[in-house]
């Protein structure tokens, strides 16, 4: 264990740093989003295309989200081995990979092909979330970590407003004449940005971070004796779920027979509001967070998303369109408030607990396939019931959180005696 004067020091040495860290992985929390979002753009065009169900059209997530599972701890020893800043290089070089392969699949004309450019664009980005999570908590003080972490996600949803707009354009409206070849000049623009950027990021000079975890003795079987840590995982396993489906099946909902007036295009220009209300929401509450209890916050919006989903399973038309829309402004907070409070003190342990909570995005596979087996099974509406219990198990954690930090607390002070 290090010293308590020791470990302040390391921690000085990151807080006296410039802003330029924080820029240069905010841009990496941008393109997740701008990425990420288009898979919602695609379910329609590859829906039509391949004249797939809700079940098969959400392997699109499936494949994307399952690469969070399967890469996400693997990710924590090899960031362990080469370092913070070589795995967000080779995070990006590896999700460039995936956006190129985009090109042969729609020559080819094969729906697995897709499938398995998906998968590889997100081991890249699981990859770098591993390395740049942690990265954004360490640089400043764990009180305001939330609030940076609200930050960064907030240019996230800046990716996920402006992504809608983008997709709509280029892949809904061109998919209309040229079908999947819609999708090869966007990925292959995409896939050319992700590769300059891990040429750049070798001449961007980032804190030494691993030095800190590298100078500690503490056994990985600690985490163990984490409870905030794992019920975390599974708090953030419900909410990547919840936002991905919904928003994996809003144009879909939008378009449906029930509101039979909206276009695909129209439709996906306003999933841009369910994505600009986290946008909104998460720059807001990097702001109020560092005041208000996270905690709290997380509880009542969890609970006003849960209101939200059922006032649109009980109504049609405009009123459950603008329910279902509003959700994003209450998903806007919900990942950094519980990233933050699932590494509360876990130190040294810090990259690990980082990988198993990136593992928990699997959420995102597993959730929206659940709502299209609902979906194909009795319907869309009813369907949004998947969504309700990932809201009200995001709620539980927020209710049993600081518990759990103290149980935590209790067991490190115990183990130092």
């Amino acid at each position: 264990m290090l010293h308590p004067h020791q470990q302040t020091d390391s921690s000085m040495n990151i807080r006296n740093t410039s802003y330029t860290p924080l820029i240069a992985l905010c841009s990496l929390f941008f393109l997740w989003g701008f990425i990420t979002v288009l898979n919602d753009m695609l379910i329609p065009q590859l829906k039509t295309n391949f004249n797939l169900n809700y079940t098969q059209a959400m392997l699109i997530q499936f494949c994307f989200f399952m690469a969070y599972f399967v890469v996400s701890i693997p990710s924590g020893y090899l960031i362990k081995r080469i370092g913070y800043k070589k795995g967000l290089q080779v995070g990006l070089f590896l999700s460039s990979i995936g956006c190129f392969l985009f090109y042969p699949s729609a020559q080819q004309q094969v729906y697995s092909l897709f499938l398995l450019a998906l998968f590889i664009l997100a081991s890249g980005i699981a990859i770098m979330q591993v390395a740049a999570n942690p990265y954004i908590t360490a640089l400043g003080s764990e009180k305001t970590a939330a609030s940076r972490l609200s930050f960064a996600a907030s240019c996230n949803s800046l990716g996920t407003a402006i992504g809608p707009q983008f997709g709509a354009l280029l892949i809904l409206t061109a998919g209309l004449v040229s079908g999947s070849a819609a999708l090869q000049t966007p990925y292959l623009i995409l896939g050319s940005i992700l590769l300059s950027l891990s040429l750049v990021f070798q001449f961007i000079r980032l804190p030494d971070l691993d030095r800190i975890e590298h100078t500690t003795r503490t056994s990985i079987s600690e985490l163990s004796q984490a409870p905030h840590l794992y019920i975390g995982a599974w708090a953030i396993f419900f909410y990547v779920g919840a936002e991905v489906s919904l928003g994996s099946f809003m144009v879909n909902y939008i378009t449906s027979d029930t509101h039979s007036y909206f276009q695909e295009t129209q439709a996906a220009q306003m999933l841009s509001i369910y994505w600009g209300g986290a946008m909104v929401g998460r720059f807001l509450g990097a702001i109020a967070m560092r005041y208000l209890n996270d905690k709290k916050v997380l509880a009542f919006n969890a609970l006003i998303a849960i209101s939200l989903l059922l006032i649109t399973m009980m109504n049609t038309g405009s009123i459950a369109i603008a329910s279902v829309l509003t959700i994003g402004l209450c998903n806007s907070i919900m990942f950094p408030a519980i990233f933050s409070s699932a590494i509360y003190e876990l130190k040294e342990l810090t990259s690990k607990g980082s990988g198993l909570l990136c593992t928990a995005i699997v959420g995102g596979a597993i959730v929206p396939l659940l709502q299209g087996i609902v979906a194909d099974i009795w319907t869309l509406k009813i369907s949004f019931i998947i969504p309700v219990i990932s809201y009200g198990f995001i709620f539980y954690y927020a209710w049993r959180s600081e518990k759990l930090q103290i149980h935590w607390l209790n067991y490190r002070a115990s183990a130092t005696i």
